[in-house]
Order: structure tokens, then C-alpha cells, then sequence
């Protein structure tokens, strides 16, 4: 029996590495003369640079940024000398995980960070860029991150605008930078999801609120988008506000395909497509993957998503380890699904569930056989 096990991180509790070396020591107590191959998987969120440096031959960069409210902060990132490409992950330096829950305020965040991890990227010789996008505690639609890279924002009356998310709605103006530091590097950005810009399904009604927004500052917010979105028709002629991922990570998706000239690409299809795990899927008997929470999202351009779609177009066994599941038996089964095991059910608490996840994933993969 050949197993394959490609999971994403539990967001918050534990990262695919580790969740890895968990499932596949288990099913080799059980199967002791098993195959078990292992390729621990990221989306474009958090833990992105860290399966990078898993697959890739990159040396970690350090460099001094700001966090998402302006303070100053030490972030790293990969680079692949050989290739002059260097890997950045929004979230170290413009992730939700840098802020205390009272810290939070996409009104006021910024991506500012993120675009002084992309300038020295570009100083230290980068003329690739994969940028990953997710996990972001900003809601900008990437408006810090170029006023990092010498874009000015301006009003009505003419005067500058801070770059963050309460400001977008002002926007009257974008004025290009003097250099164009981006002239001959070639950007992909990462995306973890496939959300329109605004709008009920946009980066604002469907992120922001987890970000720390409330309800009267979700609608600013989403007005805010449609003007950038305006003001972005005017000043490249495009109109990107319905492009898949355009919402992502607080609009960036959309500020980096117009401020970087970036191609969105599915991060997880990135990493599959670089380490030939489709042609693994098709020698394996069982397929194994999850992530921490596994809801309808999951099957839209996350890692579980992907996985599931080419385990059922190679006609192969497919279960979930999930921390938590809202998904029906009836919709696991049109999915091809065998079986979705979920550590909440196992745990005495919520909590237990999130924090101590290595207690409970072996009866987990118990559970699936």
C-alpha cells in the first residue's frame, strides 16, 4: 500500500511539516511495511516561506520593515541567488498574526511593510518575485505597500493621503513613482483564495471583520474599494475589480496586479506544479490531506481543494484530518471524499482541539482506517 500525505497547516495550531511527520509515523505503526510519502503544502498565507525553504534551495533574508500599524520590525524572506528570485510572505511582515486582538483595525493597517520587503528584494538583485498574499491584516488593496515603492496617493484637493485602508475612499489620484523599481522583474503573486475586490463576496464583506472591522466599517471599507477600483480604471485603463483573487488578502491581489504588474496564480498550484506532485498522486493508493478548518472555501483554491480535485480525477482514495469540519457527509460524497475525521470531535474542548493537536491526531488517522 502506497500512501500519500499532503495536508496544509492548522492555521493557529499546527504547521504541515509537523502534521506531516505526525500522520505518516502513525500510519506506519499500522501499516508497517507501507509506503508513505510526504509533501507538506501552503496556499500563499501564512507558513508559505517556510514550505518554500522546504522544497527549494533558498537562504532566508533578513530585513528591517514595519508591522501592519507602522512599527518597526525585523521580517525575512527567501531568495534563490542561482535564480535571482526571491519569495516573500505578506503575512511576516502585513499578517494578522503580528497584532493583538485589540491591535486590529483594517481602517488603519497598512501594507506598507510588505512593499519595503519587496524594495530590498529588488536592491539585494531579485528580478523574480513570487509574493505570497495571504493571512494579511490589512485591507489597502496594496496601497501601502506601493507607497513603499515611491507611489503617491492624492485627494481631491490635492493634498497626500496616508496609505491605509479608511483612506481609500478618498483616493482622487495616483501618482507614479520617479524610478520604477519593478522595470525588468517579473512579479507572480500567490494567491490563497478567489474573492472579487468588493462587493457581498469582496475582500472587505468577507475579510475585514475577522481583521477587527465592524459593520458600519466594512460598508466604508467596500466603498473605499470601488473608488480605488475607479481610480485604478482611469490611471491603467483596466478594469480588474471582478478578477479571481482580486479581493484577496484586502484587495493586494488587485493592488499587485496594477502596482506590480503581478499574474495572480493559485499558490498552492505553484508548489505542485514544482515538485510534480500530480505525477505522485497518480502512483499513490490513498491519498491523505486537511487543514484546520474545512469549510466550502477550502474547495476554492486552497490546498484541500486542489488536492481532492486531483485525487478524483485519477480515480484515487481521498481522506481529511481537519481540525474542525462544516461540510456534510452528502457533499464529502459528490466530492469523492472517503472520509473526514476532525479533531474537535476527538478533543474535550475547542480548545484543546487548537492547542494541543498533537494528542489527538493519531487516533485521527486511526480513525481512518
Amino acid at each position: 500500500m502506497k500512501f500519500l500525505v499532503a495536508p496544509d497547516k492548522f492555521k493557529g495550531s499546527i504547521d504541515s511539516i509537523s502534521l506531516c511527520n505526525i500522520i505518516r509515523k502513525e500510519i506506519l505503526f499500522l501499516y508497517p511495511d507501507a509506503v508513505v510519502d510526504s509533501y507538506p503544502l501552503a496556499d500563499g498565507g501564512d507558513g508559505f516561506a517556510d514550505i518554500i525553504r522546504y522544497y527549494f534551495s533558498t537562504h532566508e533574508v533578513n530585513v528591517e520593515t514595519v508591522d501592519p500599524i507602522g512599527r518597526p520590525i525585523v521580517a525575512t524572506y527567501q531568495m534563490d541567488k542561482d535564480n535571482s528570485l526571491a519569495f516573500i510572505e505578506m503575512a511576516s511582515a502585513s499578517g494578522l498574526v503580528l497584532l493583538k486582538e485589540h491591535e486590529k483595525d483594517p481602517m488603519r493597517s497598512s501594507s506598507y511593510g510588505t512593499g519595503l520587503m519587496i524594495k530590498h528584494a529588488i536592491q539585494q538583485g531579485a528580478k523574480k518575485i513570487l509574493l505570497g498574499i495571504g493571512g494579511s491584516a490589512t485591507n489597502d488593496a496594496g496601497m501601502g505597500m506601493a507607497s513603499a515603492l515611491g507611489y503617491l496617493f492624492i485627494d481631491e484637493n490635492q493634498e497626500p493621503l496616508d496609505p491605509c485602508g479608511e483612506n481609500l475612499l478618498y483616493i482622487h489620484e495616483i501618482i507614479n513613482p520617479e524610478k520604477n523599481l519593478l522595470e525588468g522583474v517579473d512579479v507572480q503573486v500567490a494567491c490563497d483564495v478567489n474573492n472579487p475586490l468588493f462587493g457581498p463576496n469582496g475582500a472587505a464583506y468577507v475579510y475585514a471583520p475577522q481583521k477587527g472591522a465592524n459593520a458600519q466599517q466594512v460598508e466604508l471599507l467596500d466603498k473605499g474599494l470601488r473608488n480605488i477600483n475607479d481610480v485604478f480604471k482611469k490611471h491603467a485603463g483596466i478594469n480588474i475589480a471582478e478578477m479571481p483573487g482580486a479581493g484577496a488578502a484586502g484587495g493586494m491581489g488587485a493592488g499587485a496586479s496594477i502596482f506590480l504588474n503581478g499574474t495572480l496564480i493559485p499558490g498552492v498550484e505553484y508548489i505542485i506544479e514544482s515538485i510534480g506532485l500530480e505525477e505522485k498522486i497518480i502512483h499513490a493508493d490513498h491519498i491523505i490531506t486537511g487543514e484546520g478548518g474545512f469549510d466550502a472555501q477550502s474547495l476554492q483554491g486552497k490546498v484541500v481543494g486542489h488536492i481532492t480535485e486531483l485525487a478524483k480525477k485519477h480515480g484515487k482514495k481521498i481522506s481529511i484530518i481537519c481540525g474542525i469540519s462544516s461540510i456534510a457527509k452528502s457533499r464529502s460524497s459528490e466530492l469523492g471524499i472517503d472520509r473526514i475525521i476532525s479533531i474537535a470531535d476527538l478533543a474535550p474542548t475547542n480548545e484543546d482541539s487548537i492547542n494541543r493537536p498533537k494528542d489527538f491526531l493519531p487516533e485521527a488517522v486511526r480513525l481512518l482506517f
